[in-house]
């Protein structure tokens, strides 16, 4: 930009724009001169100054000379502003391209740059989205897999409803049987209870007519019985003669227990054959010397029919009608009644077989009519200091392969004298007096259970080789005689 100051005359303002910059001509306006007749030089192209306006002409001239000399004046402005502008595009093209190249060049790295970290995010997004496939692809195998077993246990489970629908139909249909055969049964029962009341009318006038036979029979029985009871003291009195006879011919061998053994089987044999009514259940008189009590006397049955007769008993449980839990002295002197359940007494026992050899036998009956004994060839107790200990030997028999009585040399035990082998007490937890060792195999004196309560009874009538060893026993005989008999 050029600014002309001459004349001191009024500025014109031209403005050209070119791309983004725009730039700006101050013009003087000159006088109004006379022009030369000829047109005015136009600049060459090398000249980029600007072009002076021409000197002040003569006053004078005319408006027409002044305006085309303005005219003039426009078109070489105008001229040389077109030069200037094609001047301004050579001179700033190569920059422009240059600058452009410049930004293309950068604007190509930043792209690269920018491809570049898209490709790595591409890969890894490609990586990750094959990690998130494969686990895909997993979890679908399991749901597939887990899908086949709900399937398969949903048909077992499907199998298995059918099958049970068809039997609870079964059922159903057999409900429905059952149904009309209780009806038919409470019919039939109806018209047996009929028939039953009619047959119970008739019952009860027959019991009537039987009643009345029954008393006079009674009467008939206390008269006979009188005539019974007479006969027994007779026969007692008979068996106190001869045993004192037996006694008497005894004095002079000299020891007391042979002469009462031999005794005892001669009365026995006697009372066999005078007193056949007993069915061979004899009522026997044993005489037991005692230093307290010699002349104490005590009665028990002797069995004469079983295996060649001669057996002295010293137990017997038949119905539960005596109570077995006694203590150790009763033990000793023994219990109960001849004629039904009784204990002889040990010490009884004890001077039987300490003087001579004895057997033992031990009869067992069970609620199903089974019997079965236990025979053992040598018996003896032994006395009240050593605890009545028990000695048996050559067992045989049918109440187990092997003795189920007790241990060689177990000793008596009660409830209030413990001489067991074990911590536990086994006649105050199982009851009665017997050879327990350690609560042992067997316990004749346990408690009487009747029949359908016999059954896991540990404290009952027990033999563990016969019924096992909480089975309750009905009846028990133990009984001994003399190995010489």
């Amino acid at each position: 930009q050029r600014r002309a100051l001459e004349g001191g005359g009024r500025r014109r303002y031209h403005r050209v724009q070119h791309g983004h910059c725009s730039y700006t001509f101050v013009l003087p306006e000159a006088d109004p001169l006379p022009c030369p007749a000829g047109p005015a030089p136009v600049p060459g192209p090398a000249n980029v100054l600007l072009q002076r306006d021409s000197p002040a002409g003569t006053a004078g001239l005319g408006a027409a000379q002044r305006l085309r000399h303005l005219e003039r004046i426009l078109e070489n402005s105008t001229q040389w502003l077109l030069k200037l502008e094609s001047y301004i595009q050579s001179s700033v093209k190569p920059e422009m391209a240059e600058l452009q190249q410049t930004a293309v060049q950068n604007q190509t790295a930043t792209m690269l740059e920018i491809g570049s970290s898209l490709l790595n995010r591409s890969a890894e997004q490609s990586r990750k989205l094959t990690d998130v496939e494969a686990q895909v692809l997993n979890q679908t195998w399991r749901i597939e897999m887990q899908l086949q077993e709900n399937s398969l246990s949903t048909t077992k489970l499907e199998k298995q409803l059918l099958l049970q629908t068809n039997e609870i139909h079964k059922l159903q249909n057999r409900n429905n049987i059952l149904e009309v055969r209780v009806l038919e049964m409470e019919t039939k029962q109806q018209a047996e209870l009929a028939g039953a009341h009619s047959e119970k009318e008739k019952l009860q006038r027959l019991l009537s007519r039987q009643s009345s036979t029954i008393e006079e029979m009674e009467k008939t029985l206390l008269a006979a019985s009188a005539n019974t009871s007479l006969l027994q003291r007779q026969q007692l009195q008979l068996l106190q003669s001869v045993q004192s006879l037996v006694h008497l011919v005894s004095q002079g061998r000299g020891e007391w227990g042979v002469q009462a053994e031999w005794g005892r089987q001669w009365e026995s044999s006697s009372t066999q054959a005078e007193l056949p009514s007993l069915a061979g259940m004899h009522l026997a008189s044993h005489s037991k010397p005692s230093p307290a009590c010699p002349s104490l006397s005590l009665q028990a049955y002797c069995d004469m029919e079983t295996d060649r007769g001669g057996w002295t008993i010293i137990q017997l449980r038949a119905n539960g009608s005596l109570s077995f839990q006694r203590s150790w002295r009763e033990y000793k002197q023994g219990f109960g009644d001849a004629s039904g359940e009784y204990w002889l007494g040990n010490e009884a026992v004890h001077l039987l077989t300490s003087r001579v050899p004895y057997a033992l036998r031990v009869e067992l009956q069970d609620w199903e009519g089974g019997q079965v004994y236990a025979h053992y060839g040598k018996f003896q107790l032994g006395s009240e200091r050593q605890f009545y200990r028990l000695s048996l030997q050559d067992y045989s028999g049918t109440a187990g392969h092997q003795s189920g009585l007790a241990l060689q040399g177990t000793q008596f035990s009660t409830r209030d004298a413990d001489n067991d082998n074990c911590l536990c007490k086994c006649a105050q937890m199982l009851s009665g007096g017997w050879w327990f060792d350690a609560c042992g195999l067997s316990n004749l004196n346990g408690i009487y259970y009747p029949a359908r309560n016999n059954i896991r009874k540990l404290n009952g009538i027990r033999w563990h080789h016969f019924q096992g060893p909480s089975y309750s026993l009905k009846g028990t005989r133990m009984m001994i005689r003399p190995t010489n008999f």
